[in-house]
């Protein structure tokens, strides 16, 4: 059921602030598990949807009994102190710890003390816990947490821990991977109640060349100025606490993988500056957010993404996106990298948009990019990017419920293959070019959509009718400003009407009564709809209701007084053209 919405609509200065079951992760395996069809479909508008379920009980912390629990102290004054190595596992140099564990025990490492040139370094053959009890390790040459064993490694955060690596790894072994501040070569798991500081200067903040997890408890924060944030080559999954990162070199991702990249919970604020690695002229690489060779999935929590590079990305997914709950906010504000030999678009960006410039020396700033097919079924989502498209998709594009709200200066929102909306609110506004752009069919079947355009040739709600495809409006409530693809089939009354800039309206459809602010700019035609004849007032005075954006709209306000106005109804066989 659609509620009562009022909607806002200001100038472009926004502030931005489910289970796959697709994967089993296993001891370091990435088995396929049960999954639904997700395949494009080719011309009924419908989009195949996708349950996530990444609950691996081996994760838990609570399954594992360990037999010995080894207390590691580092010194700002002497060498670092050993207690409970009964078997002689534990060499010391320094405040340099190595552990060769071959034994068949599971060991518990407490770490704590403070060194500024130390490190813990581990080779095991079976799973491990390592305590952070307030350690604070500082390594001039190297990783402070290396742990190289393929088993699953428990990192538990108790007390406040400070991690900071060398500005280069000089002293890795040949042969041996040392990647990050915090590395694994297997599963790393966090949990814990205290605080963890990552700091890299020579690497990646967390790396795992299995997959990362984060459980209940800790708050982590990860800075890297060489780096990503968090790589897990296989996975990253968050399923609670709190992790806050933020990247500044160029081409680098605030969360990596060439995995899956899935939320089940917690709050993740990922900060992003770094702009366009060109060191490989033929392959250029943008900073993103999060980038993954695979899906991205949000069941639950809160994520929070800024990238203010040159040519960078909110996100970059290989394949499909499934928004199924939790929020999400994407601000990118970064300029468009290099040119395109088309021209026409700022910076010399294609004018035509809707697609990745060709060129082999342009990178576009866009905030959500899909290369598979895309779902929002219960998310609150709310995107903007400065300079190119707000969300695309290479895909289909199905949204079914939730909140969707993209800004941006090229298309709002933009399709590869067919766009379906069949529920939720969806706000899509463009300054520079279409709200709603699909290159195959649309299909508006329900949920309340806003949706503004530049103005003609560009319209709110745009089908690729240069290729034999329409817009098919059947039902829900709609907002146009910049009116509709011609040629349009419509089986829901459609009324036009005549409208100004930065002037209040309100329209009451049934029992639900919505406003909003037309901005300064915008498609000169204004279309609306509803399951009902609309009801248009302007110059309405309005009070009370409910943010939804914060400072761009409202919930179920209280509407009085105004002027009625005229509206033109009209259905497909009228061939009114897009544009108005």
């Amino acid at each position: 059921m659609i509620r009562k919405i009022l909607l806002i609509v200001l100038p472009l200065t926004v502030l931005a602030c489910g289970g796959l079951k697709d994967q089993l992760l296993l001891d370091g395996d990435y088995f396929p598990w049960e999954t639904e069809n997700n395949s494009s479909n080719s011309g009924n508008g419908e989009a195949s949807t996708v349950v996530v379920d990444t609950l691996n009980p081996e994760d838990s912390l609570a399954t594992v009994s360990f037999d010995r629990t080894i207390a590691i102290t580092f010194s700002t004054t002497g060498s670092a102190t050993v207690s409970g190595d009964a078997h002689g596992v534990v060499s010391v140099s320094g405040n340099g710890v190595t552990v060769n564990n071959t034994a068949d025990e599971k060991v518990r490492y407490e770490l704590s003390g403070t060194t500024t040139d130390g490190f813990f370094k581990l080779y095991s053959t079976n799973k491990q816990a390592v305590v952070l009890k307030g350690v604070n390790i500082t390594n001039r040459s190297g990783a402070p947490i290396n742990i190289q064993s393929h088993k699953r490694t428990f990192i538990v955060v108790d007390g406040n821990t400070t991690l900071t690596d060398g500005a280069s790894y000089s002293g890795t072994p040949s042969g041996e991977d040392e990647k990050a501040a915090v590395f694994g070569e297997g599963q790393l798991i966090f949990s814990g109640s205290g605080t963890l500081t990552v700091t890299a200067t020579g690497g990646a903040g967390i790396t795992s060349d299995d997959y990362l997890r984060f459980m209940a408890g800790p708050a982590i924060r990860v800075s890297s100025s060489a780096g990503h944030g968090l790589r897990g080559k296989d996975a990253v999954i968050v399923s609670d606490g709190s992790l806050d990162i933020t990247v500044s070199a160029a081409g680098k991702k605030g969360i990596s993988s060439d995995g899956a990249v899935t939320f089940d919970g917690g709050q993740t604020i990922i900060s992003v500056s770094g702009g366009v690695d060109s060191s490989d002229s033929s392959d250029l690489s943008g900073s993103a957010g999060i980038k993954t060779n695979s899906t991205f999935t949000i069941n639950d929590g809160t994520l929070t993404i800024t990238n203010s590079g040159q040519g960078g990305k909110g996100m970059s997914v290989d394949l499909q996106g499934y928004f199924n709950g939790g929020s999400v906010r994407v601000d990118v504000s970064g300029s468009n990298y290099g040119s395109s030999s088309s021209g026409g678009g700022p910076g010399g960006f294609p004018g035509g948009w809707g697609y990745s410039s060709s060129s082999d020396n342009s990178v576009a700033a866009k905030g959500l990019k899909f290369d598979g097919n895309l779902v929002f079924a219960g998310s609150t989502v709310t995107v903007t990017a400065k300079n190119h498209e707000a969300i695309e998709t290479k895909g289909t594009l199905d949204i079914k419920d939730g909140v969707v709200y993209a800004q941006s200066y090229d298309d709002a929102i933009n399709a590869g293959s067919h766009l379906t909306i069949s529920g939720g609110l969806v706000c899509a506004l463009s300054t520079g070019n279409d709200g709603l752009d699909a290159n195959g069919n649309m299909y508006i079947k329900g949920g309340v959509v806003y949706s503004v355009a530049k103005g003609s040739p560009e319209v709110a709600l745009d089908a690729n009718t240069e290729r034999g495809y329409k817009l098919y409006f059947s039902g829900g409530t709609l907002f146009a400003l910049g009116g509709l693809e011609g040629g349009s089939q419509l089986t829901q009354t459609c009324y036009s009407a005549s409208w100004n800039k930065n002037t209040w309206y309100a329209m009451t459809v049934g029992d639900s009564t919505y406003a909003f602010k037309t901005p300064s700019s915008g498609g000169s035609g204004l279309v609306v709809s509803g399951a009902t004849k609309p009801e248009l007032v302007t110059g309405a005075t309005l009070s009370g209701g409910e943010t939804i954006f914060e400072g761009v709209g409202l919930l179920s306000p209280t509407i009085s007084g105004g002027s009625a106005v005229s509206l033109s109804g009209y259905t497909s066989s009228s061939g009114r053209p897009g544009g108005w």
